[in-house]
């Protein structure tokens, strides 16, 4: 079995790209393995790495078909409701809360005007 090329930080030969290199021309690695790997050390950690892929065998990024746009505008709606008032609140309802900030820390103020 062989082993893969390691090059140090910015000194990858032309010809390989990272995952995002590739997106940014509009390619992804298209089921190819990875080609080489490039590692940055670090003082008192292991090196940071990342996995290089060929250009020439990657292929272009798929198109987003109707049906894509669709269920991705749905999932992006269904994280907007809040699941214990359900209103759009708006923008994304943070995981760390769980609702929208109004049911989060309700204001004191509005339980004393309705009693």
């Amino acid at each position: 079995m062989a082993a893969l090329p390691v090059y140090r930080w910015r000194l990858a030969p032309d010809g390989y790209a990272t995952r995002r290199q590739l997106r940014a021309r509009g390619l992804r690695p298209g089921g190819q393995g990875v080609a080489a790997t490039l590692e940055r050390p670090r003082r008192r950690r292991g090196p940071l790495v990342a996995y290089l892929y060929r250009i020439d065998l990657a292929k272009p990024v798929r198109p987003m078909t109707p049906g894509r746009w669709a269920a991705l505008a749905k999932a992006n709606a269904a994280r907007r409701i809040c699941p214990q008032c359900e209103r759009d609140a708006g923008y994304v309802i943070p995981a760390s809360l769980g609702t929208c900030v109004p049911c989060a820390y309700p204001d004191p103020a509005d339980s004393l005007r309705s009693a």
